[in-house]
């Protein structure tokens, strides 16, 4: 079955959707400004117009999957690929997902990480975006470019609803088209 998405109406302005984070001074440790996205989550207006301006910006592209990220790109990327009409597929940390898996470790500033997806998720050609709630140093979102790539996605696209511009994330990212609802310079 290939029902179309619904119209959304275009050109939805998202800047009044940052009166809805809260700013939490120094978390997780001293000097750090901290942008808490869960009183944008529990204002039902407000999460709808996320949803709906991120699915506005896809609507075009005859997404198949949207990829989320553990744990919070599993908050906007079911939602995101139920308003695209698309599957959505969860990438997660190592050991949890039960069938045979495919892995990638990255670097952090101080150690790795390593994300995880099943092997049979994503067939090659599937047209697929990556959803995550923010974009700071990219290195979560450039993981997930390399694990969709090997499993033969063709990647559409990368979407935010925060994305931190003086951490320059979005760098790590070239050849890949960033979309990212609001932006903080500091």
């Amino acid at each position: 079955m290939s029902a179309k998405p619904l119209p959304i109406s275009s050109n939805i302005n998202c800047e009044p959707l940052k009166a809805l984070i809260r700013e939490v001074q120094d978390f997780p440790k001293a000097g750090i400004l901290f942008y808490d996205i869960t009183t944008l989550l529990k204002d039902k207006r407000g999460f709808a117009a996320l949803i709906d301006a991120l699915a506005e910006h896809y609507l075009d592209k005859d997404i198949d999957l949207v990829l989320g990220m553990e744990a919070r790109g599993f908050i906007f990327g079911p939602a995101l690929a139920y308003r695209l009409n698309a599957g959505f597929v969860p990438v997660r940390k190592p050991g949890k997902l039960p069938a045979a898996t495919t892995k990638y470790d990255y670097a952090l500033e101080y150690g790795t990480n390593t994300l995880e997806v099943h092997k049979d998720a994503i067939q090659k050609g599937q047209r697929v975006i990556i959803v995550d709630d923010l974009l700071a140093t990219g290195g979560t979102a450039e993981a997930t470019t390399h694990l969709a790539s090997s499993l033969g996605a063709e990647i559409c696209g990368l979407g935010f609803v925060v994305e931190l511009d003086f951490l320059k994330g979005r760098e790590k990212l070239k050849g890949y088209e960033v979309f990212s609802l609001l932006h903080y310079e500091k």
